[in-house]
């Protein structure tokens, strides 16, 4: 297993991304720390987890709190005694024009898809520190590689994101600190919403690779960043996105 005795710290735990990026670190060892903020919605992460024979607690928390995150990170280590791995998975995507949205979603927006990977990145560096390194992967978007009509938001959050991650990589590096951000298109999961075939194989025809990407897509990317196979690689941004930071698909 390619994360044996890791320790991995993962927000967004309860549905999406983040329930496939715990579940797949688990499976290849790794004991897992869940993070988000509702325990029902952690309950099926945990069950997939454990009945897979993988190791993972789960903690409540607002990962837009400082306080809340310092706790999670000394919770990984009081259960797991240290930390080796964040994947910060945990994202909200909101519609609108500058002129359609509030001051308060904005805010909400960046604190919940950037101000929250800084809380938990800031906070698991030391711990890293002292094990010798460490892997820390965000979850941007194709929507960080160039502005998206009516998602300025979201959009702003995710570009910030990316030079977030570059700039961590940069000061981290001697300390053996890796930092990446994976990067997926239109994905299968609860935040994109699709509601049918038609509409998954409609949206799939923009895509070059001709199909929308699933969660566990995402999670291979994110689990092969923090494993020992991508030593080398650091300050990566990685779309998973089909093809789609290329343009739509041909014809």
């Amino acid at each position: 297993m390619r994360l044996e005795n890791k320790v991995a710290l993962v927000t967004g735990f309860g549905s999406g991304i983040g329930q496939a990026v715990a579940v797949m670190l688990a499976s290849e060892g790794a004991k897992v720390l869940g993070v988000s903020r509702r325990q029902d919605a952690a309950n099926e992460t945990l069950a997939a987890i454990t009945a897979a024979g993988g190791t993972a607690e789960f903690f409540a928390a607002d990962i837009r709190s400082s306080s809340d995150v310092d706790a999670a990170v000394a919770k990984a280590v009081e259960s797991f005694g240290g930390l080796d791995i964040v994947a910060n998975c945990a994202g909200i995507r909101l519609v609108g024009r500058a002129t359609d949205i509030t001051e308060e979603q904005w805010d909400d927006v960046m604190a919940t898809n950037l101000k929250a990977a800084f809380l938990t990145s800031r906070a698991a560096v030391p711990l890293m520190k002292v094990r010798g390194g460490g892997a820390i992967v965000n979850i941007g978007a194709v929507s960080g590689f160039r502005g998206n009509p009516n998602r300025v938001a979201y959009s702003s959050s995710k570009g910030a994101l990316n030079n977030f991650t570059e700039a961590m990589a940069l000061d981290y590096a001697a300390d053996g600190i890796r930092v990446n951000c994976v990067c997926p298109g239109p994905t299968d999961t609860p935040m994109v919403n699709i509601t049918s075939d038609e509409q998954r194989t409609q949206m799939g025809k923009r895509l070059p690779l001709g199909r929308v990407g699933t969660a566990e897509d995402v999670a291979e990317a994110v689990t092969f960043l923090v494993s020992d196979a991508a030593r080398h690689i650091t300050g990566a941004i990685l779309p998973v996105d089909g093809g789609l930071h290329l343009g739509p698909a041909p014809g």
